[in-house]
């Protein structure tokens, strides 16, 4: 197909080229010149009309292909986790207190009023 598209192309180059050139008269130095006389008189009929020239060629060339589909993008990295907090440290344990001395039993405290004064 692309071989006979560059052939026609080709082909209509060299006919185009070959229609301008100029044409050269050559008159005969011993050919006398032709007269021309005008004849007085009614107009003739009018001629025939020409035949109506044939319709051109309506055919439509190939449409292309279709282009590729262009390539997916690539994905984003994940962003960066931050990292964790330090912990606290522990708080340290209060002090025990002093164990106070175990009850006694039996024993029976009396109050006595002091003497007034």
């Amino acid at each position: 197909m692309n071989r006979s598209i560059a052939l026609s192309l080709a082909a209509t180059a060299f006919v185009l080229a070959a229609c301008d050139r100029p044409t050269t008269v050559v008159t005969p130095a011993a050919a006398p010149a032709p007269t021309v006389v005008a004849v007085p008189g009614p107009a003739g009929a009018p001629g025939a009309t020409g035949a109506t020239g044939a319709t051109g060629d309506t055919a439509k060339g190939e449409t292309g292909a279709t282009g590729a589909t262009g390539a997916t993008g690539n994905t984003g990295n994940t962003g960066y986790t931050g990292a964790t907090g330090a912990t606290g440290a522990t708080g340290y344990t209060g002090a025990d207190g002093a164990k106070g001395a175990p009850g006694r039993t039996g024993d029976t405290v009396v109050v006595v009023p002091a003497p007034a004064r």
